[in-house]
């Protein structure tokens, strides 16, 4: 099944130009020349009834996986760009999107902002084999890896099919530039809301807000580096009335060329974080060191637990 109909039959939506009498250029910051909305094809009190034409992997459980205190949706990639286009349709207001890796759970235990700010969210995915395999062993099975990079990337290509609004934020000047252009090549259909470099201090955070909230943007991409990216958009994200609002790290970095991705033979091993630290090793050789040995230790000690019947040691959110 192609993109087109995984996401249709997902949303109940079509692309933008497929409706009779409806042009692209005639639509709405706030979609309302949206087609009406049928009856929802996921589950939960945001898409109305259960679902009946998705598999059983995309089914949105009642009981989340739960790794390290954070709970996760056990989605794949079209079932994640689907809720976040429902995002996009509901009436206007502020979503987060997290993909959690096992940096953010290492990290979360020693920062109680960065852990608020995670259990927020109302979209979590694993971005990370490590995450996905700890949650598989301890009896808590995902479908699949949702990597950052890859829902950013379909999310840019579902604007460019229905014409949603896109603000980015963060990283270099030129990156960001760059990116900007490359989307008006790619996503020929995207709009653009604004952009705006990842320099900036505290006394610009409110200018910021506004004027990302100004832009009508439907999606909100950060790319700046965690726990900042979590915590800055879950303290303004009600102000900043952004249906999809996602932390994406060193993805426009990678969408604009500057880095290359690791191959797919690489990624299906869990060895992404490898080929990124030989990318970047100044930067990330520390953080990698720490961060998978305490991971290892952490993860195991849960898989243990949940098996012998034991509470985990950090509680999650339900």
């Amino acid at each position: 099944m192609e993109r087109h109909q995984i996401i249709d039959a997902m949303t109940g939506l079509k692309p933008y130009g497929t409706h009779k009498g409806v042009a692209r250029r005639d639509l709405h910051p706030g979609l309302e020349s949206w087609p009406p909305r049928p009856e929802s094809t996921l589950s939960g009190p945001a898409f109305g009834t259960r679902a009946t034409r998705i598999s059983s992997l995309d089914e949105v459980s009642k009981e989340r996986p739960e790794l390290l205190g954070l709970s996760f949706d056990a989605v794949t990639i079209e079932t994640a760009v689907a809720r976040c286009l429902e995002f996009c349709r509901a009436p206007r207001t502020s979503h987060a999107v997290i993909t959690a890796n096992a940096y953010h759970l290492c990290m979360m235990r020693h920062d109680p902002e960065l852990a608020l700010a995670c259990r927020a969210a109302h979209l979590t995915v694993a971005d990370g084999m490590s995450v996905v395999w700890a949650l598989r062993a301890s009896g808590q099975p995902l479908p699949e890896r949702v990597a950052g990079v890859d829902l950013m990337a379909r999310l840019l290509a579902a604007a460019g099919d229905y014409r949603l609004r896109v603000y980015f934020l963060g990283a270099r000047r030129e990156v960001v530039t760059d990116l900007v252009k490359t989307c008006r090549v790619r996503y020929p259909g995207v709009e653009i809301a604004g952009f705006r470099d990842g320099y900036f201090g505290p006394k610009d955070h409110q200018v910021i807000v506004e004027e990302i909230r100004a832009s009508d943007a439907h999606i909100l991409f950060v790319g700046m580096p965690s726990p900042f990216k979590e915590t800055w958009c879950e303290r303004h994200r009600e102000r900043l009335c952004v249906p999809v609002i996602m932390g994406v790290g060193g993805s426009f970095d990678v969408l604009a060329g500057y880095i290359r991705r690791a191959p797919r033979w690489v990624q299906s091993l869990g060895l992404e974080w490898f080929w990124r630290l030989l990318m970047e090793p100044r930067k990330l050789w520390r953080r990698y060191l720490t961060t998978n040995c305490e991971f290892v230790w952490l993860a195991g000690r849960e898989i243990v637990a949940r098996h012998l019947g034991r509470k985990p040691a950090i509680e999650g959110h339900k």
